[in-house]
């Protein structure tokens, strides 16, 4: 398998999910025409959830393209294994910072050491500090006084985002609230710092090997599925509100018909 040369900030949000979301999906079985008519899809459970990880990065992504030159993104950095990555990597005056994301449309609530979706444990910030210490540890190598990387969890579209405790490591934001605070942070890296920390996560060598990939391709396939999945949830939005039209029409129906029987009687 060739290598994968290029720098890091070629990389596009999401890259490593929609890769997974596309290989998985390439093997399912093509939908009859009686599935496309109300809407159902082959997506699995496991591809539904990498599906929406990957439209989740995709938003943040936009977010953190807005940021001020002075700041650098890389997007789906490879971390210890081909199958593991960092959402984002951000360097800018206010620091190092690798950025979580979780797409989750609950109620999240966050404690001192916890958090919980739709009140069930997961283990969120614990992931989230991992991927921060792999970076402070690269990056202290070749710069040993760098402050260490903060890490970043960020949730996009919550029901509720309750921050019952602040984590002592772990920011926790709604994704809409990413780049301004970002962009207060007192500045902590000189504008060579930030260029020195760039250059260096850049290298591929930093990081693991990369497969040799077209990202043209890989997000030209995903635009496709992403139009067919959002096609197929407009389908399925649309027959529940003719069931429900149809429901309505047949209980004033049957209302109707009690009343014209008591009348009669």
């Amino acid at each position: 398998m060739s290598l994968y040369s290029a720098t890091m900030h070629k990389r596009f949000a999401a890259q490593s999910v929609i890769g997974d979301v596309l290989r998985v999906q390439g093997g399912a079985p093509r939908r009859s025409a009686l599935a496309r008519l109300f809407g159902l899809t082959s997506v699995g459970d496991d591809s539904m959830s990498w599906y929406l990880g990957a439209k989740g990065e995709i938003v943040v992504g936009s977010f953190l393209a807005k940021l001020p030159p002075d700041w650098t993104v890389f997007r789906a950095v490879p971390a210890d294994s081909a199958r593991t990555d960092i959402d984002h990597l951000v360097i800018g005056p206010g620091g190092i910072f690798t950025i979580t994301t979780k797409n989750h449309a609950g109620d999240i609530r966050v404690g001192r050491n916890t958090l919980q979706v739709d009140s069930q444990p997961v283990s969120y910030l614990q992931h989230a500090e991992s991927e921060a210490e792999r970076v402070t540890s690269l990056v202290r190598e070749r710069m040993p006084l760098v402050a260490p990387v903060q890490p970043v969890l960020v949730f996009v579209d919550p029901s509720l985002l309750t921050i019952e405790q602040k984590p002592p490591q772990v920011k926790v934001l709604d994704a809409m609230d990413l780049c301004p605070w970002l962009i207060r942070l007192h500045p902590v890296l000189s504008a060579g710092e930030v260029q020195e920390v760039a250059d260096l996560l850049d290298s591929p060598q930093v990081w693991h090997a990369l497969p040799d990939t077209t990202p043209e391709d890989v997000q030209e396939r995903f635009t496709e599925l992403d139009a067919r999945l959002r096609s197929a949830g407009i389908r399925r939005l649309s027959w529940g509100v003719l069931a429900a039209a149809a429901a309505i029409a047949a209980g004033f129906g049957v209302l109707q018909l009690i009343a014209a029987v008591t009348a009669a009687g």
